[in-house]
């Protein structure tokens, strides 16, 4: 099993970013997806979910109407989309395959990718 996020960087405040993640080694299109993040020193927090299928998802209110979660089950893939940035948001970005219990919490998930780092200045 393998998670692999991608497209982290270093951005200003306001700006767009579009993280990816590829999934391999599990039925990608059967789990539903989570983006959690982690910033220095702090718990690692939900940022956003959609279902297996692409059609339902939810989002932490810190990002809601800024942030867009998506996926492509051809391409076993699930997307970020960030936009109006801010340097709060500012942390290392994980996707997850949910397993089983709460979208919302990080022991719900089975698999965890790496990490791709989002750096916002001000």
């Amino acid at each position: 099993v393998q998670l692999q996020a991608s497209g982290g960087g270093l951005v200003q405040a306001g700006g767009s970013l579009r993280l990816s993640c590829a999934a391999s080694g599990f039925t990608f299109s059967s789990y539903t997806m989570g983006w959690f993040r982690q910033a220095p020193g702090k718990e690692r927090e939900f940022i956003a979910v959609v279902r297996w299928s692409g059609d339902n998802t939810d989002y932490a209110d810190s990002v809601k109407g800024r942030f867009t979660i998506s996926r492509d089950n051809a391409k076993n893939t699930v997307y970020l989309q960030m936009s109006s940035l801010k340097p709060e948001d500012t942390a290392v970005y994980y996707c997850a395959a949910h397993g089983i219990g709460s979208y919302y919490s990080t022991r719900s998930y089975h698999f965890w990718g790496q990490g791709t780092l989002v750096t916002v200045s001000s």
